[in-house]
């Protein structure tokens, strides 16, 4: 079995969880993706890894040439089965699939078309929606993170869509290290904006706006995105917002746990973001703490559903202070919401997710 992303591996943690499982039912998985100059070293995995050097990293000659490379890749390599995630691995996946009469599975992580880096390029948005429209309705068996965004594939191509959320497995930590282990301040509240993609509207500019007005709050942004960099140079005069870069997933725990509060502000600007359900969203649960997040469709339903925290009614840093501080006071409402994360996370956990997967991918044992 051929696995092919876009990425580098590192933080990918619903491909990580479905190749560990399609690992453990006896399929001889290699997962394909790429390297970048600052790739951090993958974990020793069950499953065999591959990632492709390039001479771009971004912009349209990078996508060119990874389609390119990858198609060569799998056009040459043994499988029984190809699995393309995001819409930007289909097209090489697709050819492979029909000139070799390979079966295809297609992961899609999000609206692709609809993400602000391709919605407001008339151009780029045109070139993957002809790529879609093309394969997409030929599709046998397609994959996807919501039912919102699942119900929209169905009714565009008329096919089968199954649902399966990228929420992360149940952790036991041998020692959950201290604020002082981690180089962070003991007599402060610590709220946490964490993400891969943390690019534009995804609210960090206001967060970090905000930051003004709570100047004892101290924000930890950790991962890497398109908009960090503007976000760093947004942030140099403050001193209670700090930058973390890309962790391998139990340090980023490690960090996340230690934190009083969990932010997600991904704005309604496109359908992507409005039907989406960030990864990052589940991991504040599982890590035990509360979240402030935007009221996307998906995402507040989840919040109401399990009392686990509280949405923000605009993206004005005033108000976003003014909830964040709020929130933070309200000593009876974070262990209520803390008890209630308990339970939220034992409900929405990889265990109980991947036996859809197991009976999608059954078929082609």
């Amino acid at each position: 079995m051929l696995v092919s992303v876009i990425n580098d591996l590192s933080t990918d943690q619903r491909v990580d969880k479905t190749c560990t499982t399609l690992h453990g039912l006896s399929f001889r998985v290699i997962l394909v993706g790429r390297k970048k100059r600052d790739s951090i070293t993958l974990d020793t995995r069950d499953y065999k890894t591959h990632r492709m050097k390039l001479v771009f990293e971004k912009g349209p000659f990078f996508y060119a040439e990874y389609n390119f490379r990858l198609f060569l890749f799998l056009l040459f390599r043994r499988a029984d089965l190809l699995v393309s995630n995001d819409l930007d691995t289909l097209l090489p996946n697709y050819l492979v699939h029909k000139i070799r009469h390979i079966p295809l599975v297609y992961d899609s992580h999000e609206l692709f078309t609809e993400v602000p880096e391709v919605h407001h390029r008339k151009f780029v948005k045109k070139t993957w929606e002809r790529i879609e429209r093309w394969i997409v309705p030929k599709l046998k068996t397609m994959i996807t993170i919501s039912d919102p965004i699942a119900e929209i594939f169905r009714k565009k191509y008329g096919i089968d869509v199954k649902v399966i959320r990228n929420v992360p497995r149940m952790r036991t930590f041998e020692k959950i290290r201290t604020r002082k282990e981690l180089g962070l301040p003991e007599d402060k509240k610590i709220i946490v904006l964490q993400g891969s993609g943390i690019n534009i509207q995804r609210g960090a500019e206001e967060l970090i706006e905000a930051m003004k007005y709570i100047p004892d709050v101290l924000l930890l942004i950790i991962g890497g995105g398109d908009v960090v960099h503007d976000l760093k140079r947004q942030a140099s005069d403050f001193q209670n917002v700090i930058f973390i870069p890309r962790q391998k997933i139990e340090d980023l725990y490690q960090f996340t746990m230690n934190c009083d509060l969990g932010v997600t502000l991904d704005k309604d600007s496109n359908l992507n973001y409005r039907y989406s359900l960030p990864n990052k969203l589940f991991d504040y649960i599982h890590a035990g703490i509360p979240v402030l997040a935007s009221p996307l469709v998906e995402v507040k339903k989840l919040i109401d559903t399990y009392r686990i925290g509280d949405t923000i009614t605009s993206h004005e840093p005033v108000h976003i202070a003014a909830k964040i501080r709020e929130m933070l006071s309200d000593e009876k409402r974070v262990q209520t919401w803390k008890n209630n994360l308990k339970i939220a996370a034992l409900e929405n956990c990889w265990e109980k997710e991947e036996k859809i997967l197991i009976g999608v991918y059954q078929q082609y044992a």
